[in-house]
Order: structure tokens, then C-alpha cells, then sequence
């Protein structure tokens, strides 16, 4: 069935469900795991102020440049922290486990994880964005489903399950 199984993680509620669906996807088939969390903007990495020109932006002080380091220090550790308690988990549950922490676009570098370490299959979540938040923020999800050299499987964001369910639920009881 599948061998290799890379998981996304990153520090969204579904993450959770993400990795709950890969472990038993391993268990079943024998696969061992990668687990992923990319450093991007879009996960919470500070932004370091630019430069104009040649003139470097003000408020890029020495402190300010120290704050900047350990902002980013810290988003690292959170992520490493996150990844570990993912990896000891599968481990426990006897699914070989390795995991990578790694800076950029999130779509471009899990398509290119997944093709180094040749994976059978991805597995990661969709925050449900849709209209104008999806045209503008992206969607990884989408661009890993065009992108992908193996299969993808797409955990749906659970507050959208539950707005599903809502909805079919108000429209039973109004017939």
C-alpha cells in the first residue's frame, strides 16, 4: 500500500487530526513517517524589515535586529517542540518516525520533501479558505495537489465539517 508518508504539520488545530490519520495509515500498511513543519510568514515567522534602495529601513537597530533573532529562535523551538511530540507519539505507537524542520514556501518545499524522500503519499490538512482569503493568502493544499509527485491525501478543516453539519441539520428540520 504505501511505505513512505510524509505528514504536514503545522500549528493549526488540525494538525492533530492530520497526524491521527497518517499514524493509523502507517499502523495499517507498515509505512514509516516524515514529519514536516515549514517555517514560513504564513506559520507565524516574523518578518524582517527590508531595505529601500540603499538606505536600510530605520527601525533596524542593533536592538531591534536582536528581537528580530530570538523572535525567530522561538518560532523554531515551537516548531521543533511541535514535531517532537508528533515523532515521540508515532514512535510509542511502533511507526518508524523521522521528522524535518524546514524555512520557505510551504507548497514548494513539501513537493520538493516529498519527491527527495521519495513518499508514497502526503498527508496534510485545509484550513478552508475560500473567495478572496484563498485568492490572496493561497492555498497549500491546492498547490500541493498540482504540484505533488505522489498521492495526496486532504484532511478537511473540522470547523468546516461542523458547518456542513449544521447546515444539512437546518435544513432537515425546516421541511
Amino acid at each position: 500500500m504505501f511505505a513512505k508518508i510524509l505528514v504536514a504539520i503545522d500549528s493549526s488545530k488540525i494538525s492533530e487530526i492530520v497526524f491521527d490519520k497518517a499514524l493509523d495509515l502507517a499502523k495499517t500498511s507498515g509505512a514509516s513517517i516524515m514529519l514536516l513543519h515549514v517555517l514560513s510568514y504564513e506559520e507565524g515567522m516574523p518578518y524582517l524589515p527590508t531595505s529601500f534602495g540603499r538606505e536600510y529601513y530605520a527601525g533596524l537597530s542593533g536592538k531591534a535586529l536582536e528581537i528580530y533573532q530570538q523572535q525567530c529562535k522561538d518560532c523554531e523551538n515551537q516548531g521543533l517542540k511541535l514535531l517532537q511530540s508528533f515523532a515521540d507519539r508515532a514512535i510509542a505507537a511502533g511507526v518508524s518516525t523521522e521528522f524535518s524542520q524546514n524555512h520557505g514556501s510551504p507548497g514548494q518545499t513539501i513537493c520538493d520533501l516529498a519527491f527527495n524522500w521519495q513518499a508514497d503519499l502526503i498527508v496534510m490538512g485545509r484550513r478552508g479558505r475560500t473567495g478572496i482569503n484563498e485568492l490572496i493568502l493561497g492555498s497549500v493544499s491546492n498547490y500541493v495537489l498540482h504540484h505533488a509527485c505522489c498521492s495526496v491525501l486532504v484532511v478537511q478543516h473540522l470547523a468546516n465539517k461542523e458547518s456542513e453539519a449544521q447546515t444539512e441539520q437546518a435544513i432537515a428540520s425546516s421541511t
